[in-house]
């Protein structure tokens, strides 16, 4: 690559690094490090699908995998749709993933079960153009070509856009791109726009000359969702261990909202990100989710996504969501709709 081509290298790294499990393949060399090695003790092992910079990161940061009473081992992927692959496979028991990689994996009839979700702001879900770019609008994209990562919740994030904005998938040129492909295409021009999420957001608009053109604020329902093989469901020992793993990662959130500089700091040394970028990430963002119930109202809001998806092809065939979700560790969480913190105005 020929840096007057592409971004200059030290924008690159970040990217790579936070794909760092290249086609989705697990990385298992050993070592601690995030997606690396084994955490806890005793003789029950959770399988967990992360993606860099993510559960585990934010688990260690917080303190939350101090005194575990099981082990987890690690697996890292580049994205929710191969994570979710190895969870349909049995090699995962569980993993967190945006709201419309279960719908993708759902149509396909993957063994899968929704078990918990969380609300965050939706401001860092984005189209994004350059700053010189002359489009204005989301109608302007007709005719133009975009990268989004198939499947993604940026893909759901773009085709809500383009509704509202009276536009369809047919009206624009997808390039189905994972976000360090996308960025490449996006800085050397070969894309008019780049649908993408935070903190790939965050980071374009410090590093990439790039402006939002618009956000999924108000069309999105901003859920993400933990996501376990039904055989791990079943399991009874499984099944109290995904219930204190979830109860670990709300309280893990918890504590981000607190200590947003402190988990901003940890998630930069973990996934390259500078700490300016992963500061406006955590704010815009990462910062603001909530614990929710997988409750009627979320399901609802996913079926939305399946509908919009098969209407326009991009699934086989339409389905009831409601049958992928298993809702027993709901507890006293707040209903799905409960809005999400906020530190005051969106970075």
């Amino acid at each position: 690559m020929r840096a007057r081509h592409l971004a200059p290298a030290a924008l690159l790294l970040p990217f790579t690094l936070l794909l760092a499990a290249c086609g989705g393949s697990s990385r298992a060399e050993g070592g601690g490090g995030t997606g690396s090695g084994t955490d806890g003790k005793g003789s029950l092992t959770l399988n967990v699908g992360d993606q860099k910079g993510g559960s585990e990161a934010l688990l260690r940061a917080a303190g939350e995998l101090d005194g575990l009473p099981y082990k987890i081992k690690w697996s890292t992927f580049t994205s929710g749709p191969p994570l979710l692959e190895a969870v349909n496979a049995g090699a995962v028991d569980v993993g967190a993933v945006g709201n419309t990689p279960p719908v993708f994996a759902a149509a396909a009839k993957s063994k899968i079960k929704v078990i918990a979700g969380s609300h965050s702001r939706s401001d860092g879900e984005t189209i994004l153009v350059k700053k010189d770019s002359p489009l204005q609008r989301p109608a302007q994209l007709k005719g133009k070509s975009v990268a989004v990562a198939q499947g993604s919740s940026a893909h759901y994030q773009l085709v809500a856009s383009l509704k509202k904005a009276g536009l369809t998938t047919k009206d624009v040129t997808l390039n189905y791109l994972q976000p360090a492909d996308a960025l490449a295409a996006f800085t050397r021009g070969k894309v008019d726009a780049w649908a993408v999420w935070d903190p790939y957001t965050s980071q374009a608009l410090d590093q990439a000359d790039a402006r939002v053109l618009t956000t999924g604020q108000g069309l999105v329902n901003g859920l993400s969702f933990q996501v376990a093989a039904p055989a791990a469901l079943d399991d009874q020992k499984k099944s109290a261990a995904l219930k204190d793993y979830t109860d670990r990662l709300r309280r893990a959130q918890n504590w981000v909202f607190k200590h947003p500089d402190v988990w901003a700091k940890a998630w930069a040394k973990e996934t390259g990100l500078p700490d300016e970028v992963a500061l406006d990430a955590v704010r815009r963002t990462r910062g603001t989710a909530v614990a929710v119930a997988v409750d009627k109202a979320a399901v609802a809001s996913e079926q939305q996504i399946v509908d919009s998806f098969a209407a326009l092809k991009l699934i086989p065939r339409s389905f009831d969501f409601g049958e992928f979700v298993d809702p027993r560790f709901n507890g006293d969480l707040p209903p799905s709709g409960t809005a999400p913190r906020t530190y005051g105005k969106a970075h």
